[in-house]
């Protein structure tokens, strides 16, 4: 018998029983096997920091890279990715695998470098996708012309950093971009065969909840197949901690985060895959949200209240 959350029967792609589209439920109904992403670092900077953009980097981003790039010389792709693969396969019994390009901005670097970079990843046995994190306003034709290619043989994501639709929020945490360059990014995908996500913040200090239902009404109206919502996570070292410092400003709670969350899921269309739903940050440089260290007890708090408030996926686009 299907599962009923509230008097709504579960989509029939929610195949993991949750009250959204979640990306385990993705991958079942398109491999149907246990699919994991692994997370590259394959050396790239980011426009936002070198000059051609701008400096610092977005004010919430503590620029260190990932912890492989802390130790030392980068692993190459290929090596990254068979540790990720022992890995996933010990602990989460996996089977394919998707190569998820994440540090900093993942376009960034001559047509030639990323070509080398991408297939190398593909040549990994049971390496089934590509995930290619990048800015949007770093990303240009022949680089999907390139990503393109790879569609008719493997399942190819582009996630893009938009945080807010806001003007003002793109300003202040120096984002670097503005919305119609985010648009004109979204834009060069049509027709590609290449999957979009969007990356977003809810938490930011001087955006009430109405703004972040703007941002969700604005975000479910783009042609996108899935979504990364991420809590504002304040980290030492920061451009916005820095600001805390100067003049310190509330952090949302947990409650209240949720219930955005919840509200943002509502207004997405059913078939949006939802791929994250909180952030984790580094343990040493953490300093708040303090809930947000468990991200578990987020996930947890997010469907009990999902289930009181008979809220899921995709609920204010319901006939």
């Amino acid at each position: 018998m299907q599962k009923i959350f509230g008097r709504k029967p579960l989509h029939p792609l929610w195949v993991m029983g949750k009250p959204y589209y979640d990306l385990k439920s993705y991958y079942r109904n398109n491999f149907a096997e246990r699919v994991y992403k692994i997370q590259i670092d394959a050396g790239f900077t980011c426009a936002n920091r070198d000059g051609t953009r701008g400096l610092g980097g977005c004010s919430y981003c503590d620029g260190r890279g990932s912890q492989l790039r802390r130790q030392g010389e980068l692993p190459s792709v290929r090596a990254q990715l068979e540790e990720g693969k022992r890995l996933y396969k010990r602990l989460r019994k996996a089977t394919r695998f998707v190569a998820y390009f994440q540090t900093f901005t993942n376009t960034y670097a001559e047509l030639s470098r990323l070509r080398e970079l991408y297939a190398e990843a593909l040549s990994v046995d049971e390496v089934v996708g590509l995930s290619i994190g990048t800015r949007p306003d770093a990303m240009r034709a022949e680089v999907v012309d390139l990503l393109s290619s790879f569609t008719a043989d493997y399942d190819v994501w582009v996630e893009y950093g938009l945080q807010s639709m806001h003007a003002e929020s793109l300003l202040r945490i120096n984002r670097g971009h503005t919305l119609a360059e985010f648009n004109a990014a979204v834009a060069m995908l049509a027709g590609s065969g290449i999957k979009l996500c969007v990356h977003v913040i809810i938490g930011l200090p001087w955006e009430n909840r109405e703004m972040v239902l703007q941002t969700a009404d604005f975000v479910a109206g783009l042609p996108l197949q899935g979504i990364k919502i991420h809590s504002l996570l304040l980290l030492e070292g920061t451009p916005l901690y820095r600001e805390f410092q100067a003049q310190p400003f509330s952090l949302l709670e947990r409650g209240e985060y949720v219930s955005r969350v919840a509200a943002f899921l509502e207004r997405l269309p059913p078939e949006v895959v939802v791929q994250r739903l909180t952030a984790e940050g580094y343990r040493d440089i953490f300093v708040g949200p303090e809930w947000a260290r468990n991200k578990l007890q987020v996930l947890q708090h997010l469907e009990r209240y999902q289930q009181e408030h008979g809220s899921f996926q995709g609920k204010l686009r319901s006939g």
